[in-house]
């Protein structure tokens, strides 16, 4: 796995599997999180040394308004960067399986896929449109930051809405200004429910 196109391609022979098995299992966003990185190794073909979950990267002085701002929330005496905090990852093979908080600005570089994932997990409530344009603008702030720094990686935005029951999923218009926000900040937007799925894939 040596690129984005390479990388994209494996997430493209991975979804039917995420898809069947988001389907079969109803939990949370940790739990969807493991199956998606479960079907990117097993069906996209992901090396081990190449994938991770969590991943922590630290961005020194970021640049982006969005990572500023929220520099400035921190307690005063920890400002001077931000830790975005992807779901899942793919990297290039110059990550070498090392992406400890130690090895951030080679991790940082060697990005090829960053993935936000939110679940219609809430009880009594829907999945909201203002969480996931929320990560969405986290995955675009943090590509523009990795593009500072040598890198540049897909940013994937997925939406398990698995719900059994119609009233427990996203509204069309919660779905459709979720995608809008997704298209406007270039952002890949990926959904699942029981009876419908977006692929919206460019690899820009």
């Amino acid at each position: 796995m040596k690129s984005r196109d390479e990388a994209v391609t494996a997430l493209i022979r991975a979804w039917p599997s995420v898809i069947k098995e988001t389907r079969q299992v109803l939990g949370s966003e940790l739990h969807y999180q493991a199956v998606i990185y479960h079907c990117l190794r097993l069906y996209g073909g992901i090396p081990l040394e190449q994938i991770g979950m969590n991943v922590k990267m630290w961005i020194a002085n970021p640049a982006t308004e969005l990572f500023q701002n929220l520099d400035k929330r921190k307690e005063k005496g920890f400002h001077g960067g931000f830790e975005p905090i992807p779901d899942v990852c793919v990297f290039s093979e110059a990550v070498g399986g090392d992406w400890r908080r130690r090895n951030n600005e080679k991790t940082l570089e060697s990005m090829l896929l960053a993935f936000e994932v939110k679940a219609s997990e809430r009880a009594g409530s829907r999945l909201r449109p203002g969480e996931i344009i929320g990560d969405t603008l986290k995955l675009k702030a943090h590509r523009e930051e990795s593009r500072g720094r040598k890198g540049d990686f897909v940013p994937v935005m997925m939406v398990i809405d698995t719900a059994p029951l119609v009233e427990e999923r996203m509204t069309l218009s919660s779905l459709k200004r979720s995608r809008l926000a997704a298209h406007q900040a270039n952002v890949e937007f990926l959904y699942v429910s029981q009876d419908s799925q977006i692929c919206s894939l460019t690899g820009t």
